[in-house]
């Protein structure tokens, strides 16, 4: 019976150091997964916002379309007008 509980008991232990690694393999992909899905959100939140202001849906859409090759640059733009629009409006 001594025999048997001290395999259980060194199988515990073996079980606990897997489980150990295992959740370090777990925290390194989900940290690996965190941009992505960090940039997913956003992108989520962009479309709802749009979809709540069909006006602003469509002048983004008309300056995308007509300002196609500088498409970066005017959205880098756009963000800094809407974050200062939006530092204006918290003051």
């Amino acid at each position: 019976m001594k025999k048997k509980i001290a395999e259980l008991k060194h199988h515990r232990v073996e079980l606990l150091a897997r489980i150990a690694a295992q959740r370090e393999q777990m925290s390194a992909i989900g940290a690996d997964l965190r941009t992505p899905f960090l940039l997913a959100d956003r992108g989520v939140t962009v479309v709802r916002y749009l979809r709540s202001h069909p006006l602003l849906a469509a002048g983004v859409l008309v300056i995308v379309v007509l300002h196609r090759r500088n498409v970066a640059a005017l959205m880098g733009r756009l963000m800094g007008v809407w974050k200062g629009y939006r530092y204006l409006t918290m003051l």
